[in-house]
């Protein structure tokens, strides 16, 4: 008698397991991050803790190597096989978004009312991404450069001028103690470009594309202000300032460690590079060229897929991986910027007094995003071209003026994407 009420009662949690992994809907992600070790293993565990959290749904990671993403993502869309959930790069999301790739997010905007504003990513007025961290890019030199060239310390509240930093390059340039006074990251091409120089360009007054209506860059691409920006970044190249773009990409990774640059500007990720090898590394904001600092932001993110039938279910993982245990457990496993306050006074590096804390005030305080737009994938591209050729001599104003003439070809070809 004891035995077939063993039985009965092992035949019914069977039942009942089944039936829970029955109820399980399954879902699918894509990630970005396939090759990178640690960020793996960071995904993968908010992939398990958050299947063995709830009984609703099961979600399944496929990570791609990064610069294989956007492509393979591509083409799922036209072949029609997106995954659920989608990682997104923050600036090509609104391109995504307008050709149907992926939909808006229904989560309960309260949950990132804290969020820095980077990692929101909205389009034609609706929330569509949200990310788990910001990138953010200073000015990296050390306290012995600016105390040998005799330079202030410049601040958020009182960041140097357009004037100070060209006074600090001549100083740097002048004492003959570096190869070059400052480095842009020439070596690196692609999505840097617009990321880290097109704020100089809006500090000057101009944009890469007119955000008031997204369908023109006439005037603010090739305005005065946009003449002046393309005047001066080609000065730092003709008047021997800064490596051009046949930077070797070694000369970028370890040029200021090495000593061979006074200044650097490069971003957080960079940063634990520096911090190590120089007791007295500076991350300074950027400089106000007259229209205020301005520093690139909006990182990579997760959304919904256009074809999911669960939205609401992609919608729960997303909010899931939003904790700041995960937010900060991505800051210390990578060195990103988190993206709460709450998450940052978690880490080692960004909390209060740490030694990258500046990167999440440099996010709040200067962080512009870019373009938002569907045509900013193609801006993208015409502006780093744009800037290479000027920084090898090209005309300034006639370089400008071609590169309006291709944005606004492509903005009426797709009938101004939908602004």
């Amino acid at each position: 008698m004891k035995l077939k009420y063993f039985v009965a009662c092992t035949v019914a949690a069977q039942t009942l397991t089944l039936g829970a992994a029955i109820a399980q809907t399954p879902l699918t992600i894509w990630y970005h991050g396939a090759g990178n070790e640690v960020e793996s293993a960071l995904i993968n565990q908010i992939v398990a803790d958050f299947n063995a959290s709830q009984s609703d749904w099961s979600v399944s990671l496929e990570s791609f190597p990064q610069g294989a993403y956007n492509d393979s993502v591509v083409a799922a869309a036209l072949a029609g096989n997106l995954p659920d959930i989608l990682d997104v790069d923050g600036p090509v999301m609104p391109n995504w978004a307008w050709a149907g790739y992926m939909q808006p997010l229904p989560l309960d905007e309260a949950v990132i009312a804290d969020f820095l504003p980077g990692t929101k990513g909205y389009w034609d007025g609706q929330l569509y991404s949200i990310g788990l961290w910001d990138a953010a890019v200073a000015l990296v030199t050390r306290q012995s450069t600016l105390d040998a060239l005799d330079l202030r310390t410049p601040t958020l509240a009182e960041p140097w001028s357009g004037d100070e930093f060209m006074a600090a390059l001549d100083a740097a340039k002048v004492s003959g103690d570096w190869e070059y006074a400052f480095d842009p990251g020439m070596a690196w091409t692609g999505e840097w470009y617009p990321y880290a120089f097109s704020p100089f360009l809006q500090s000057f007054g101009g944009d890469i594309v007119d955000r008031s209506t997204y369908q023109s860059a006439d005037g603010v691409l090739n305005g005065d202000a946009a003449v002046a920006f393309g005047e001066w970044w080609q000065s730092l190249f003709t008047g021997g300032y800064a490596p051009g773009t046949s930077q070797d990409p070694a000369a970028r990774d370890n040029g200021f460690i090495e000593g061979r640059y006074a200044f650097s500007w490069n971003g957080n990720w960079a940063a634990l590079n520096a911090l190590n090898s120089f007791d007295d590394t500076l991350f300074l904001p950027a400089p106000d060229f007259g229209n205020g600092p301005k520093i690139g932001a909006a990182s990579w993110q997760f959304g919904v897929s256009g074809t999911s039938e669960h939205p609401d279910g992609a919608a729960a993982f997303i909010e899931f991986a939003l904790q700041d245990e995960y937010l900060a457990a991505f800051s210390n496993g990578i060195g990103l910027i988190p993206a709460t306050a709450s998450a940052a006074a978690m880490t080692e590096n960004y909390a209060e007094g740490g030694a990258m804390a500046v990167f999440f005030a440099l996010s709040e305080a200067q962080a512009l995003v870019r373009p938002v737009t569907p045509g900013y994938v193609v801006q993208a591209k015409v502006f780093e071209k744009a800037l290479a050729d000027i920084a090898n001599g090209a005309d300034v104003v006639d370089t400008l003026d071609a590169a309006v003439d291709e944005i606004d070809a492509d903005i009426a070809r797709n009938s101004g994407y939908g602004h």
